[in-house]
């Protein structure tokens, strides 16, 4: 780091000689003030083992600018059973990446039954049974970690998530160190903490074990909701007042979206799913004006298909510009994409800007 000395500090010297004037020296040097450089920007990305080949062809085309890749490729079923996804732990691909410098992280995801999962993780039998089933799957290929997307306690009803909340904690705490005694990292992805969500995780105990904590900041309109943007600045802000409030700066991911939905205006069914790149080109389809919303800084169009009209709102580089921001205001240099594959080519650039 530079450090800098007043000009007329270093006149004072002239006169000096020998070793006095070097002690004279080196006292304002250790004196001076330390300009600290903003810590690193990295980008990490979740590679989806539906699009395999592109999101690693991608993933490769961008090796300079990423951290970390997590290749969705491992799904919880019970305590003992962790079963892998198409092509999960293929070597060519945990080889490339390795050799361009790329940490190779899987995420473990589960999709049990409603209380399955809470099951596991309120039984310290269980927590330890399925401990020792990702410590199989992180020692069976040349892993730099897991990362742990475990969503289905969410919903977990009043009653029962203090004792889910503190178990899947627990559970996190132990697995954590388990894998820090085998020089492997361990990630937890969590949902936004707001005023009315994400209850169930304990970010200060989570933040404290795991290396890294991932924010999926995205679905704050969904599938099975009502139209709207997946993000907002304001939206950020609140999920990072909140977060840098319990976990450390340095070890928070915010989780980006480059994807869409697309509703049938005034319809109850699910709305389609779009990346980024299928979005825009629906948008030049259809002939639709491109527009940023001005209240949520993202990209949003309408069209018709057949007698039914429809809307659909994304996020694209320019929203993600429009976004970044918050993360600056609140000391967090680290992002992750969903998903590779999902983006267009503008999104690297200004995530390499910042």
């Amino acid at each position: 780091m530079a450090r800098r000395i007043h000009r007329s500090a270093l006149s004072a010297l002239t006169g000096l000689a020998g070793l006095s004037g070097l002690a004279v020296l080196l006292t304002l040097i250790a004196a001076a003030p330390v300009r600290s450089a903003p810590p690193p920007r990295t980008v990490s990305a979740w590679l989806p083992y539906w699009g395999q080949e592109a999101a690693y062809r991608d993933a490769l085309a961008h090796a300079a600018q990423i951290r970390t890749i997590s290749p969705f490729w491992y799904e919880t079923r019970s305590a003992t059973g962790v079963v892998g996804h198409p092509g999960a732990g293929e070597q060519r691909i945990i080889k490339g990446l390795r050799a361009k410098g790329i940490q190779v992280v899987p995420t473990v995801n589960e999709q049990m039954k409603p209380g399955a999962l809470a099951a596991v993780l309120t039984s310290p039998a269980q927590r330890a049974a399925h401990v020792k089933a990702l410590l199989a799957v992180v020692n069976s290929r040349a892993y730099d970690g897991l990362d742990l997307d475990y969503e289905s306690i969410a919903p977990t009803p009043e009653a029962k998530y203090p004792a889910v909340r503190a178990g899947y904690a627990a559970f996190v705490t132990d697995l954590c160190a388990r894998l820090h005694a085998l020089r492997k990292q361990c990630f937890v992805t969590v949902t936004p903490k707001t005023r009315t969500t994400g209850r169930i995780w304990d970010y200060r105990k989570l933040g404290a074990a795991a290396d890294r904590m991932r924010i999926m900041a995205y679905n704050m309109h969904y599938a099975q909701g009502a139209p709207g943007p997946l993000s907002t600045p304001q939206w950020y802000d609140e999920i990072l007042a909140r977060a840098t409030a319990e976990v450390p700066r340095a070890k928070l991911e915010m989780g980006l979206p480059a994807y869409g939905w697309d509703w049938a205006v005034g319809s109850k069914a699910r709305a389609r799913h779009l990346t980024s790149t299928e979005a825009e080109a629906l948008r030049r389809k259809v002939k639709a004006p491109y527009a940023l919303d001005p209240a949520s800084h993202t990209p949003h169009f309408t069209y018709k298909d057949g007698g039914t009209r429809r809307t659909v709102w994304y996020q694209d580089a320019r929203g993600t510009a429009a976004h970044l921001p918050v993360l600056r205001k609140y000391g967090v240099p680290h992002t992750v994409v969903w998903a590779l594959g999902f983006e267009r080519p503008e999104l690297w650039p200004t995530l390499a800007a910042g």
